[in-house]
């Protein structure tokens, strides 16, 4: 666990409450790596004489990788599940050391968290030699650990990650703080329908920004085209009008 340096004041509000942690999604929200393990797919597939198309590989996108190597195998791939989920990892991997392809104001939006004092921890369904890959290329303490999907029993679109990422950030909170972690002062970041659901399912306020899959207005979700231009004091400012959080 990357331990956070010391920051500014937290954020404070006069029109809501203030923000103290945000769980980012990696694959589609932080960084554009979609383009990496869909090209990968499609040459695990290929080298075993399959046919692999943009339609199964959009249906991927936010899935458990368990889940994603079921898919492939079905698809003609002859390998084990964790065969299949290492060789796609190391494809990606590499792509992103030779070029990290962020999302729009991701790394912006980090770093004007971070300075106000508000943060960050990362939980993906990707497995952590890709997570970690991403957040070494992070200035150090911009985001403080990772939730990855090797980690959790149940991928996306259960919860169980948000919960486990909860309650990892909730372990010392109220010792650097001096105040209890509260899910309602928590914002999770999402592209994906599985991620959607699975960040609206753990009762934080979720922000959902499209990127691959196309994602429908919702009353659990707060729908944004970009992150771009956004920083912590207007990410903080959907807390004052939160969606109904979904029951554990």
């Amino acid at each position: 666990m990357v331990c956070m340096s010391s920051a500014p004041t937290a954020l404070t509000s006069t029109s809501a409450p203030a923000l103290q942690a945000v769980f980012w999604d990696m694959d589609g929200t932080l960084v554009d790596t979609e383009p990496y393990w869909i090209a990968a797919e499609y040459e695990l597939v290929e080298s075993y004489g399959g046919t692999w198309s943009e339609e199964q590989a959009h249906q991927l996108v936010g899935q458990a990788l368990t889940y994603s190597a079921s898919v492939l195998q079905q698809a003609g791939v002859e390998m084990e599940s964790q065969e299949i989920i290492d060789w796609l990892i190391t494809r990606v991997a590499a792509r992103a050391r030779e070029s990290m392809p962020w999302r729009p104001g991701a790394r912006e939006l980090l770093a004007s968290l971070h300075e106000a004092g508000a943060r960050s921890a990362l939980v993906t369904m990707s497995h952590r030699p890709l997570a970690e890959a991403i957040v070494e290329a992070l200035p150090e303490g911009q985001m403080e650990f990772i939730v990855s999907g090797d980690m959790v029993t149940r991928g996306k679109p259960d919860p169980e990650a948000y919960h486990l990422a909860f309650e990892t950030m909730g372990a010392d909170h109220q010792q650097r703080s001096g105040e209890q972690l509260t899910r309602s002062r928590c914002i999770a970041i999402e592209d994906s329908v599985p991620g959607t659901a699975a960040a609206a399912a753990s009762g934080m306020v979720t922000v959902a920004v499209p990127h691959f899959t196309e994602l429908p207005e919702s009353d659990q979700w707060h729908l944004l085209p970009t992150l771009a231009g956004l920083d912590a004091r207007q990410l903080e400012e959907l807390l004052a009008d939160p969606v109904p959080a979904a029951q554990r």
